[in-house]
């Protein structure tokens, strides 16, 4: 296979007994969702099918497992601490160092964050936008584990979209870092369809690459997602192929790690995407 000489690099991360090279490639991070009522349909309900699903995704090619106990959509009915847990411990206890990836607890709330830091995850996605204010960057900077800051606009009636992201944005890396997190373990979100019209969705994958003035990686996570639908259309097939298009487009404005459900089709998408653009080394 050709070997891409990578042209810029965001520095490394380190999670678990993984490294990102930021710049080198795409990395793919594969979502697990235990809620029934996951938006996307694909909730696992049972211990078994989860961790098979897992195994499955970094067979595929996922770098790292996102599993999340509470849907983010937003009339989703709220979870609540004890039942979070109840649904994501065992399944982080039961696949942390065993399936060859390491896992990323997706949540806001700050006891589940730590009891899946002590079960084994190594990565804190909170796509609340107040990661500050709920404790858990504070936690980021206890454990020395990355954390993905999302720009969340849920409440807002936001106008210029890429202005309001980026400058939420910059202040949750000031706030992150003023907290004893260090830059190399923050990865930015811009947060797709989190407060955000199809529109503005659209504009910020079209404009993606002005998030790299903010000097950290950026993590898209468009799949599956409503304004995928709207466009494309609501079927499994056509999420999928709006989802491969977004991704694509993503990965040309300097994506640097794609959260998606359907890992294999997607690591199709990021080789090719990544070989054109030339920053990748190809496998």
């Amino acid at each position: 296979m050709v070997k891409y000489i990578c042209m810029e690099s965001r520095g490394i991360t380190r999670c678990g007994d993984s490294l990102f090279r930021w710049g080198q490639r795409t990395y793919i991070m594969g979502i697990v969702n235990l809620s029934p009522d996951s938006f996307s349909g694909d909730g696992c309900t049972s211990l078994d099918s989860a961790r098979q699903r897992a195994r499955q995704m970094v067979e595929d090619g996922a770098d790292i497992i996102d599993v999340g106990g509470e849907s983010t959509r937003p009339d989703a009915n709220p979870v609540s601490v004890d039942e979070e847990i109840r649904r994501v411990i065992p399944f982080i206890s039961s696949i942390a160092g065993r399936i060859g990836a390491p896992v990323s607890i997706d949540t806001y709330k700050y006891e589940v964050a730590l009891q899946a830091l002590e079960a084994g995850a190594c990565m804190l996605n909170d796509i609340s936008g107040s990661s500050v204010e709920s404790g858990i960057v504070k936690l980021a900077a206890e454990k020395d584990v990355p954390i993905v800051l999302t720009s969340n606009q849920r409440g807002q009636m936001i106008i210029n979209i890429v202005d309001a992201v980026m400058s939420q944005l910059k202040d949750m890396i000031d706030r992150a870092v003023g907290a004893g997190v260090r830059p190399e373990n923050i990865i930015i979100d811009p947060g797709i369809g989190f407060g955000k019209t199809v529109e503005q969705n659209l504009e910020i994958v079209r404009r993606l690459g002005e998030l790299k003035a903010l000097g950290r990686p950026v993590l898209l996570g468009t799949s599956r997602k409503s304004f995928i639908a709207a466009v494309a259309g609501p079927l499994p097939e056509e999420r999928a192929l709006g989802t491969a298009a977004s991704i694509a487009i993503g990965i040309s404005g300097g994506a640097d790690i794609v959260r998606v459900h359907d890992v294999r089709q997607m690591k199709l998408i990021c080789r090719m995407s990544d070989a054109i653009a030339g920053r990748a080394v190809t496998e």
